[in-house]
């Protein structure tokens, strides 16, 4: 199979000063060919798409030694990570809440090399997420290993529907079917495999008694029966409120519990996934209780520093624990990167750390004033030649079967809605009658953005006959937080534009007429990481700039709340956007 060369992110120069960026060429990473198939009516064949990282962080600051490693270690919004081990390899597992294929799943045989490997959830009979908003869906999947029947359990919350698991001897492979858990209440299940084969359920939910102030909730327990997967007995208090229910605290979720030299210890989050985010630890004789909280908790948070100290790292939470082959502890957890303190689009990324411990006996991340390191060392491991951290470049040019594993859909598959042609290396969209601001499933493909600053850019064919036909490039926040970089029609002309889509209106920012003809037409989008630019091309031409300086902010969880960061990705409709009063 011929292999086309597909750059467009690497011919172009970015000049950056202060939050401006000037872009000076750009050359055609498209075929020379023309396709046959260009004709289709409602179509838009996609040649490529490129992503490249550019953040200055990285550039400013090379890792000193081939056993060093980046914080994020997963960047953009991978977020609730949950990591485990059988004692040879290790798996990790994010949330992905209403994209589908859902729960990304990571190997590693050291710690510090990942790999994604699939998804857990990748089925649709797995997956329901019909009607719910893109901050719905997956919440916090756990996952853990049974030694005693030598299976691998994925356990969370579809908020549609409730708490479930699935499981597998082999997590390389497919996952079963979901076990509904139906007296499994609230949020963040975690499965907890005890040394005499009993099992436990531990979760977020309401107090006994019920909640007394708002975010007040408990930390409780269930037992589990492996051979019938179904919880045995009554669910059990373990944390009412957090560490001290006088404080009224927040929030407390995304409990993980463990044994470790004889005692159980009980590790949540605290105070709610944002700047208050913290995580805390209990300490107890028994899975059922009682559990005490460490005197010297958070473990782990970034809530009291100077919020005005460079390059911040925020909302450290929600961690899991995992003790390597060699003895050494280790923490995985969500935390941001918002820009001067105020912003980011990546959204909540898996940062990994080291693991001390307390004289009592209690572990802990971090403690008084330090911070989360962004460069890490890793003894006696070699950093891989294509990490998942750092400035990176992804090209992708169609030209197999199957999309990448950096690709996801809203709400479903979408199959019927895209094709991949093998031999011709285009990625075709129908025109959904379906606009990306619906809780249902748009003909969307898109990918976490993974930097502040980056380049992406594809080219199309595409030719419109009305002007509710549309197609190009997304960048999608959630239903009411968009931007739409896309080739349509304006009367009978045809033209390239970028929209704003709200809440309640569609605010065309720029647009330009294109000339006449069906090739193909460049689309790029830049990003300072405050603010992005958006170009374009027409067959092979000069590359211009459409619109300069749009503000990020937009896209933002500052700006739009929610659990997830941006994507962006390729998009085509033919329903021009409705709004409800």
């Amino acid at each position: 199979m011929r292999k086309r060369f597909s750059i467009v992110i690497l011919c172009g120069v970015i000049l950056l000063s202060g939050l401006s960026v000037s872009f000076i060429s750009c050359t055609s990473g498209a075929k020379a060919e023309r396709p046959n198939f260009v004709s289709d009516s409602l179509v838009a064949h996609f040649d490529y798409f490129t992503y490249k990282g550019e953040d200055d962080f990285y550039k400013e600051n090379p890792l000193p030694g081939d056993d060093y490693f980046y914080n994020p270690i997963l960047p953009g919004w991978y977020s609730d990570p949950s990591v485990c081990t059988n004692g040879k390899d290790y798996f990790l597992v994010t949330s992905t809440f209403s994209y589908f294929p859902g729960v990304p799943i990571f190997h590693s045989t050291d710690m510090l090399n990942w790999k994604q490997v699939g998804h857990v959830l990748d089925r649709p009979e797995q997956l329901p997420l019909d009607g719910q908003r893109t901050s719905e869906g997956i919440f916090a999947p756990a996952i853990s290993y049974n030694p005693h029947n030598e299976t691998w359990y994925m356990i969370t919350t579809n908020i549609g529907r409730g708490n479930f698991f699935v499981k597998t001897k082999d997590p390389f492979g497919s996952w079963s079917a979901p076990i509904w858990l139906p007296d499994v209440g609230g949020i963040d299940p975690s499965f907890f495999f005890d040394d005499d084969g009993k099992a436990y359920i531990v979760n977020n939910d309401v107090p006994d008694g019920g909640s007394t102030y708002d975010g007040h909730r408990a930390i409780r327990v269930t037992q589990f029966d492996v051979e019938t997967d179904k919880t045995v007995g009554p669910s059990v208090m373990l944390v009412n409120g957090g560490v001290n229910l006088a404080d009224k605290p927040i929030w407390i979720e995304g409990p993980h519990l463990y044994k470790i030299t004889g005692k159980y210890y009980l590790m949540c989050a605290e105070g709610g996934t944002s700047v208050n985010h913290r995580e805390v630890i209990f300490r107890g004789d028994s899975p059922m209780g009682e559990f005490q909280p460490w005197e010297k908790n958070p473990i782990l948070t970034q809530l009291h520093l100077n919020p005005h100290r460079e390059r911040p790292v925020t909302s450290a939470g929600h961690a899991d624990l995992i003790q390597k082959s060699n003895g050494q502890w280790w923490s995985v957890f969500l935390a941001c990167r918002p820009i001067g303190n105020q912003f980011e689009n990546l959204g909540r990324e898996t940062f990994l750390m080291p693991v001390r411990w307390s004289k009592d006996g209690f572990p802990y991340m971090t403690k008084k004033e330090e911070l989360v390191p962004r460069i890490i060392q890793m003894e006696g491991v070699k950093r891989a030649d294509s990490p998942t951290f750092g400035n990176f470049e992804q090209h992708d040019d169609f030209d197999t079967t199957k999309l990448g594993l950096e690709w996801m859909t809203l709400r479903g598959p979408g199959t019927e809605l895209y094709s991949l042609h093998e031999n011709r290396g285009y990625l075709s969209l129908k025109c959904a009658e379906v606009a990306s601001n619906e809780l249902k499933s748009p003909a969307f493909v898109g990918r976490r953005l993974q930097h502040h600053q980056f380049e992406c850019a594809t080219s199309l064919y595409f030719n419109p006959r009305s002007e509710g036909e549309q197609a190009g490039m997304l960048m999608y926040k959630d239903e009411h937080h968009q931007y739409l970089l896309a080739v349509g029609t304006a009367g009978d002309q045809k033209q390239v534009s970028l929209k704003k889509i709200t809440g309640s209106e569609v605010e065309t920012l720029a647009a330009k007429e294109l000339p006449a003809g069906d090739g193909p037409i460049e689309l790029k989008v830049s990003s300072t990481g405050t603010h992005f630019s958006f170009h374009y091309a027409f067959d092979g031409g000069e590359t211009n700039l459409l619109i300069e300086n749009i503000d990020a902010f937009y896209l933002s969880t500052a700006q739009s709340y929610g659990f997830t960061g941006t994507t962006i990705g390729l998009y085509a409709s033919c329903k021009t956007f409705e709004f409800s009063n």
